[in-house]
């Protein structure tokens, strides 16, 4: 084996060392700004979001990063994922996720968030 070839091998180990690390260290911090709500089924909700409204059925956050044309961040998406709620169906703003026989409606508009448990 040259040392060109060598120094290749090299350059991409590190590279996809440098990658998988920046991904755990993506997820932990994703996992960091969202914590689950024991009145939603230990639903995730954003860290930063403000209570606005809440009641046994409904809580309502103004939330900067909401958005009703583009629904919640790629990185929400990842943490609902995570803790194991399945996206479903999406009618407009609203969308369906389920875990196990809970379900949760995840209705998104500009700078606000709905979070309503389903029977």
């Amino acid at each position: 084996m040259t040392n060109q070839v060598r120094k290749k091998m090299v350059n991409w180990t590190i590279a996809l060392a440098t990658l998988l690390f920046g991904g755990v260290i993506y997820y932990f911090i994703l996992q960091f700004l969202y914590l689950p709500s024991e009145d939603l089924y230990n639903f995730p909700v954003p860290r930063n979001a403000e209570l606005i409204k809440e009641n046994e059925e409904e809580i309502s956050y103004d939330w900067s990063a909401a958005s009703e044309e583009n629904g919640i961040p790629f990185g929400y998406e990842l943490v609902l994922k995570a803790n194991g709620w399945k996206k479903g169906k999406r009618e407009g703003a609203s969308v369906l996720y389920t875990k196990g026989n809970k379900k949760i409606d995840l209705i998104s508009t500009t700078k606000h968030l709905n979070i309503l448990k389903v029977n």
